[in-house]
């Protein structure tokens, strides 16, 4: 089936505190059901770039050409393999038939009843009774239902049907097409300062070469892989009861999953070993082995959501490195323009309420009041007049008006004064407000209404004033003289 990912709400709280399951291979599964001719040559270009593949062994991997196998060119051999599989394909549902999932669905009954009795001592080495074996496999190619633990059966015999139906298959496990891409993968080793080749594995680099294998392996074989492998490698964590390392088990399961079918030991020769080796490993590392290697997931991400694909370590290497000096303008790029827009939206806000606040004042009726009010503006040069703009260069010195009217006027009205000199025009002075201020205009009443005529008219009382007081001062004089 394909791989889909689906999110979903879930409004059940029981539900909430359950931990999330991240597939970290979500993008590598995809890529492989959706377009499994793209997966498999990044895959491939990556195995040729550990270990040496020449043309024809190569196209043999790629499914172009027919596996060519020790034993292949004996008449006798390959008739036999063709009356085996004749007789295979007339025996029943699951044992003899290509893998499928339902029968792998049958055959992991035994797996993990296997996982149950890992402490019978030679186990998948001592046979089982043939009569309960004959009984237990017809049951699975009928599709019968088994109950393992009714004690009918002993785990010897389930260890060796398991056996027995990889040994039926019509190609092992491992495939005839990446036989020769093994025999490869276990003469990697590690180079000396020199540069020359040593006796010793190369461990990591065998690892990444099977994660890669197993990757293009088809889906019901790297599952049955999985699943045996697994149960290998249990098993040999407990070969102080079983008796069975990890080298006993891969004697045992080299020649039903790895060795080419119907061949026999003269045919392999000096391979024999290598093979088992190479099964020995694969039992030890066996739960890193089906994983995908980092690259090969950044790849198949970019694949979907980047634009660019990337197809090896080194790429990937490059993309971690420039990727971060990318980011960090456009962060700081971004946190500016919102930064300025910010003050720009702050700055307005500001000047409207200054505006209300002046308006309300300066329209006051004349009282102490307002006289105090006024002085203190004068007093606290922080915050100027809205409407007003800082500006760029000192502007000159302007002459202030004595009389109370050109305050009014310079305050309340905004407009050129006449000063005494009327050829030169003045702007009005910026006014300053400070906290207390606000304070005190917020206890104040509705302001009235000031008009034109009444400030004229309150000139105009305060000059009539200013004449009488000359008049009675001068008067006084002359009468003391």
């Amino acid at each position: 089936s394909d791989a889909i990912c689906n999110f979903v709400i879930c409004n059940d709280s029981s539900l909430r505190s359950q931990p999330i399951i991240f597939n970290p291979d979500f993008f590598v599964e995809k890529l492989r059901h959706e377009k499994p001719e793209v997966f498999t040559e990044l895959v491939v270009s990556n195995i040729t770039r550990l270990i040496d593949l020449p043309g024809a062994e190569l196209a043999q991997l790629m499914g172009e050409e027919d596996p060519k196998l020790p034993g292949a060119n004996s008449t006798a051999s390959g008739f036999f393999r063709s009356l085996m599989s004749l007789k295979r394909k007339e025996k029943g549902v699951v044992f003899g038939s290509p893998l499928t999932e339902e029968g792998i669905a049958q055959v992991s009954q035994l797996i993990e009843y296997l996982h149950k009795n890992l402490r019978a001592e030679g186990l998948f080495r001592v046979p089982g009774n043939s009569i309960r074996q004959q009984i237990l496999k017809d049951a699975l190619n009928s599709g019968t239902d088994i109950d393992l633990d009714s004690g009918e059966f002993h785990s010897n015999d389930v260890a060796t049907l398991l056996k027995m139906f990889l040994g039926e298959l019509p190609e092992p496990l491992l495939t005839h097409k990446h036989f020769h891409a093994h025999l490869k993968i276990a003469d990697l080793t590690l180079f000396d300062e020199k540069g020359n080749k040593t006796s010793t594995p190369d461990k990591e680099r065998q690892i990444e070469a099977l994660q890669l294998l197993f990757l293009i392996l088809p889906a019901p074989n790297r599952s049955l892989l999985k699943l045996l492998l697994d149960l290998l490698y249990q098993t040999a964590k407990k070969q102080d009861k079983n008796k069975m390392s990890a080298h006993n088990l891969a004697l045992m399961f080299a020649p039903h999953i790895l060795w080419p079918r119907n061949v026999t030991a003269n045919d392999l020769q000096e391979n024999i070993t290598k093979l088992n080796n190479g099964v020995t490993f694969m039992i030890k590392h066996s739960q890193k082995l089906f994983k995908a290697p980092v690259y090969i997931r950044e790849c198949a991400r970019l694949h979907y959501l980047g634009s660019r694909a990337h197809t090896s370590k080194d790429d990937l290497d490059l993309l971690t490195s420039s990727g971060s000096k990318e980011l960090q303008p456009l962060k700081s790029q971004k946190r500016s323009r919102l930064d300025s827009c910010h003050q720009e939206e702050t700055q307005q806000r500001t000047e409207e309420a200054l505006k209300e606040l002046f308006r309300h004042v300066h329209n006051m009726p004349d009282s102490a009041k307002k006289k105090k009010l006024i002085r203190q503006f004068n007093k606290h040069p922080t915050a100027l007049t809205p409407g007003s703009d800082v500006p760029s260069s000192p502007a000159p010195r302007r002459t202030r008006s004595r009389s109370f009217s050109g305050l009014i006027k310079r305050k309340v009205l905004g407009t050129p004064v006449i000063l005494e000199r009327k050829s030169r025009d003045t702007t009005p002075e910026p006014v300053r407000v400070s906290k207390e201020n606000v304070q005190l205009l917020q206890k104040c009443g509705s302001p009235a209404h000031m008009s034109q005529a009444k400030l004229k008219s309150l000139e105009g009382k305060k000059e009539e004033s200013c004449r009488r007081m000359r008049a009675r001062l001068l008067s006084k004089d002359s009468s003391s003289l």
